[in-house]
């Protein structure tokens, strides 16, 4: 099967246009004082959120409205077809709110239920990751993972500290304890840091398919894995209990026995 059949080139045209047009809704409101409402879960939104997913809604209706949604400000619509767009406006609301450059725009395609495009746009500093089944992008230029297979020479980040319970705190706190540093709270931003290179390991938990579905193509073709924290593929399912990334299998394979010292 080409990359056409995969992902009509139509289809990645619209995904584009849709991240340049949600970055033309988010921008006038960065570092801005913006009302910030509490959803049900507790987490924040804010009208740049809720604006720019409807935008990229209107835009799927005009132009595949056979096309099911996925979003995480407006639910789900016609979630048995063959394809199905997952919309996360800004993946990282608090960085949003507070003014720091780590959240961004996610998109990704599903095919028979299989994510086949995944694009993270950061809309202020013009950063946009795309993967495919082809190749994985970052504004246009090939991207690779980091080759570091040595845990003790490993970059972790997470943003997911505060959501673990007792049992994963430990499990985190064994791997942490054998790499060479951590960091936290970098949302999508560090999705695209893992596939870029820069870092080696992306440690989530209980996080929401939108949240991670834009990332995996990215992360698989530019050679990185993902699976739960216990090696297994992520099942379709609203959320993830964890989520374990990593730039090759060698370093995946020494980050699932970490995991399991604890």
């Amino acid at each position: 099967m080409t990359q056409e059949q995969i992902c009509p080139p139509a289809f990645l045209a619209l995904a584009h246009a849709m991240a340049d047009a949600a970055a033309d809704v988010i921008r006038p409101h960065f570092r801005k004082r913006l009302e910030i409402d509490a959803k049900a879960d507790a987490s924040p939104v804010t009208v740049a959120d809720r604006n720019a997913e409807a935008t990229m809604r209107q835009m799927i209706e005009a132009h595949f409205p056979d096309h099911g949604i996925r979003g995480e400000e407006f639910g789900a619509c016609r979630t048995d077809a063959g394809w199905i767009w997952v919309l996360d406006p800004i993946d990282g609301t608090k960085s949003f709110v507070s003014g720091s450059l780590a959240f961004g725009t996610q998109i990704a395609l599903l095919h028979q239920g299989e994510p086949v495009l995944g694009l993270i746009n950061q809309p202020i500093t013009g950063e946009r990751w795309l993967g495919t089944r082809a190749a994985a992008t970052l504004n246009g230029e090939p991207i690779r993972t980091s080759g570091r297979t040595a845990l003790n020479q490993a970059i972790v980040y997470t943003s997911a500290l505060e959501q673990f319970d007792r049992e994963r705190h430990e499990r985190f706190a064994a791997l942490a304890a054998k790499v060479r540093f951590t960091r936290f709270s970098h949302d999508c931003y560090a999705a695209g840091l893992l596939a870029l290179g820069g870092i080696d390991l992306l440690i989530e938990s209980d996080v929401f398919d939108y949240d991670i579905l834009p990332q995996m193509p990215i992360i698989q073709a530019a050679g990185g894995i993902v699976t739960d924290w216990d090696g297994r593929p992520l099942m379709d399912a609203p959320r993830y209990d964890t989520v374990l990334m990593a730039a090759n299998s060698e370093i995946h394979l020494a980050a699932l026995q970490a995991l399991h010292m604890a």
